[in-house]
């Protein structure tokens, strides 16, 4: 059976583009590497952040198996040959391999029921290592696969909260900062300043829900209610249609105006926990929504993302200091959490599914089923890992270049 944790990672783990990272974080935050250069700068920052997320992910795995009384034999972040390895005093191995794109814990007995290890003339009954992973109940053996995931949406929680409590909480705010010419909103009559309180009476406090709104109502005529000067106006507007990005795909509405820098406000650590756990479930079901509209052909999949474009995001938003580096980082939890929930064998979530199956039987599946699934479980993953590399090529002009090149 393969190992617990992350895939090696380029695992789609793009996924559909996760949502802007909130916070750009004031001065005192802000202490950037714009002095490296830019090459040194995306593979430290990759590095750090894939680094931090696979590290967490496979710690959550480590503390189910001991929590439920597993050993644990090697605790991997990369793979490859080790460049640093030590032995704890209950026998865990601990590496750093050289190829820092993923990571592995590898429980006792976990390759299979009947495999023999090098403790296999050790009669299970008095092995000091404990019973073998696949003689633990389904319960338990399901618990540290999910334990993964969950380490991730702890960790993205956790970020939020510390940025909430350090930077404050973002204040959404609707106010136009900048109104595009010849657009929706200039012929509506709005204005740099306006504040929009109201979408066809429905109340909006943040950009992100005038965008939500809008989108989906091309050249449909729009009521707008604005606060200017402190006097509310009622305007009206027909947001002007955008061509899907996916073939066939509806147009989309476009009003035409840009959004200001939220403010911060500072919160007590009990409303920043609690606000830092809201926005992990924000984030959550705005990756689940972008995921399904590209399955419905809402949105194009040209959005999704492998290791090369986070590298060059993780580059990117490094240079704009501490806190857009760690709300990216929180941001990127939370798609990995999810994508290893996917109910695809050789991820944690096709695991979930096999362990209920043997549940709902009373008996585990039979090998050769279960060697099937994992084959088609790879063919999928290394499908959407070609796929995604061949999107981030494209993105940096790869392909154009190569055209231009022998044209």
């Amino acid at each position: 059976m393969p190992r617990c944790g992350p895939r090696p990672a380029g695992s789609p783990a793009g996924s559909a583009s996760p949502p802007e990272p909130p916070l750009s974080g004031p001065p005192f935050l802000g202490p950037t590497v714009e002095f490296l250069p830019d090459p040194f700068r995306t593979v430290l920052a990759f590095v750090v952040v894939l680094g931090v997320l696979v590290f967490f992910h496979e710690l959550g795995h480590y503390a189910a198996a001991r929590w439920r009384g597993i050993y644990v034999e090697r605790f991997s972040i990369g793979f490859g040959r080790s460049i640093a390895a030590w032995t704890d005093r209950r026998g865990t191995e601990w590496q750093i391999g050289w190829l820092p794109l993923g990571g592995y814990v590898k429980l006792y007995g976990q390759d299979g029921a009947g495999d023999v290890t090098d403790s296999g003339d050790v009669a299970p009954a008095h092995d000091p290592r404990g019973p073998r992973y696949h003689d633990k109940p389904v319960l338990d053996r399901a618990i540290v696969v999910a334990a993964g995931p969950i380490a991730n949406f702890i960790l993205a929680a956790v970020l939020f909260s510390a940025l909430f409590i350090a930077v404050g909480r973002p204040v959404g705010n609707t106010t136009v900062a900048s109104v595009v010419e010849g657009g929706a909103a200039q012929a509506a009559g709005i204005l740099p300043g306006d504040r929009i309180v109201a979408l066809d009476e429905q109340p909006v406090t943040r950009f992100e829900q005038v965008q939500a709104y809008i989108q989906p109502r091309a050249n449909q005529r729009v009521t707008i209610r604005v606060l200017r000067e402190g006097e509310e106006r009622s305007l009206s507007a027909t947001p002007a249609p955008r061509p899907g990005t996916a073939e066939g795909a509806a147009p989309v509405g476009m009003l035409g105006v840009g959004g200001g820098v939220p403010s911060y406000e500072k919160t007590d650590p009990f409303s920043a926990i609690w606000g830092g756990i809201a926005y992990t479930g924000e984030v959550t079901a705005q990756t689940l929504g972008g995921i399904w509209q590209m399955i419905s052909g809402q949105r194009g999949t040209e959005e999704i993302g492998g290791p090369l474009r986070i590298a060059q995001l993780s580059g990117q938003v490094a240079t704009l200091g501490l806190a857009s580096l760690i709300s990216f980082m929180a941001i990127l939890s939370v798609n990995l959490a999810l994508i290893n929930l996917f109910p695809i064998p050789v991820l944690d979530g096709g695991h979930l599914v096999f362990y209920a199956l043997e549940a709902i039987r009373g008996r585990p599946l039979p090998p050769r089923a279960v060697e099937y699934g994992f084959r088609a479980g790879l063919a999928v993953l290394a499908t959407l890992f070609v796929f995604a590399t061949w999107n981030d090529l494209s993105s940096f002009g790869l392909f154009r270049w190569v055209h231009g090149l022998f044209s």
